[in-house]
């Protein structure tokens, strides 16, 4: 998935720096991943701890998580129910196609017409299948995870739901094909979360805490609000444009309030290392993080600099670098 602030690329160096600190050996550790995204971060460390804690506030990435992160044993014949899926007879006037594809009238077009049906008929059969009890919570989110990941792949959208293109362009004219969002599988039990991280961290505990938080004003819940739709398949009345939900509005998305939330979460986290991941145009500075970390223990930097998020290019923007400064911030807690 195109997603904002995503640590795909930048995967070894969170490990290989935890390595460091931590160890190699974390077969007895408790990993948290407490603004977890797409959970690629705690995906990458899923077989080699003893448990992930896996936490976001938005409920698209709940149900990503509850598939790659709390799924652990094979789902039997999972396959078989993708095939199905996917071979439905497609049906007229769902959600998605009413509000969200132009050819209903909607004036939005972040669907082809097609694609949107498609959605359609594939999240009222997976709903289906849930209350009439055909499929078990494992099998649920599986599916729904696959419909997630490739929903968004038809997108018509420069990368994010803040808005959709006037025109169709080329990948979003491709046919919807639902692939399995398979996940690896290990013997080990995960816990996946979908509340207020500063809440959270004073219910949970472990050993490794990592941090993710929103770098900057932007709301992950606006500017994915399409994939919150899909997932929760509610009724509502979109707003504006964009049709726009009711979203979270996250206090680390605000100057006036994000140092006050990062504070509160450190200082609330029983954990023996915290991991925070931010950038070098985040709200917070390099100074700002050093200076709450450091009065609850030993504190440390790792940095690196990467290629910046395609979305962040564009030229409305008004970033004129190509390259950013990922920054690690380490803590081990007194």
């Amino acid at each position: 998935m195109n997603y904002i602030g995503s640590k795909y690329k930048l995967t070894n160096f969170i490990k290989d720096t935890i390595y460091s600190v931590v160890g190699r050996d974390l077969s007895q550790k408790v990993f948290c991943d407490i603004f977890a995204g797409t959970g690629i971060v705690a995906r990458n460390f899923k077989c080699e701890v003893k448990k992930v804690i896996s936490n976001d506030c938005e409920y698209y990435s709940y149900v990503l998580n509850k598939n790659y992160i709390e799924n652990h044993l094979e789902i039997k014949n999972k396959g078989n129910y993708i095939t199905e899926l996917d071979s439905l007879s497609i049906k007229d006037g769902g959600f998605i196609y009413n509000n969200y594809c132009n050819g209903s009238g909607s004036n939005r077009q972040y669907f082809s017409d097609y694609n949107g049906k498609k959605i359609d008929t594939i999240r009222q059969k997976i709903e289906e299948w849930k209350q009439t009890k055909h499929i078990n919570d494992n099998l649920y989110y599986f599916l729904l995870a696959s419909l997630l990941e490739c929903a968004d792949k038809v997108a018509n959208t420069a990368s994010v739901y803040g808005a959709f293109l006037k025109h169709l362009k080329s990948s979003a004219q491709k046919e919807l094909i639902l692939l399995p969002a398979d996940y690896d599988t290990n013997n080990n039990e995960h816990e996946v979360y979908n509340t207020d991280s500063n809440i959270l961290i004073k219910q949970i505990d472990g050993d490794i805490l990592y941090l993710d938080p929103p770098y900057n004003e932007r709301q992950y819940g606006a500017n994915y609000h399409l994939l919150n739709t899909i997932a929760k398949y509610d009724n509502f009345i979109p707003q504006g444009k964009t049709g726009l939900r009711n979203y979270n509005k996250s206090k680390y998305c605000s100057k006036h309030s994000v140092l006050n939330e990062f504070e509160n979460l450190i200082e609330k986290a029983k954990f023996k290392y915290v991991f925070l991941s931010y950038n070098n145009e985040g709200l917070m500075s390099v100074d700002d993080v050093k200076k709450v970390m450091s009065k609850y223990g030993k504190y440390d930097l790792a940095m690196t600099d990467y290629q910046r998020f395609k979305a962040d290019k564009d030229e409305n923007r008004n970033h004129k670098a190509n390259n950013t400064t990922e920054y690690l911030h380490i803590l081990e807690k007194k």
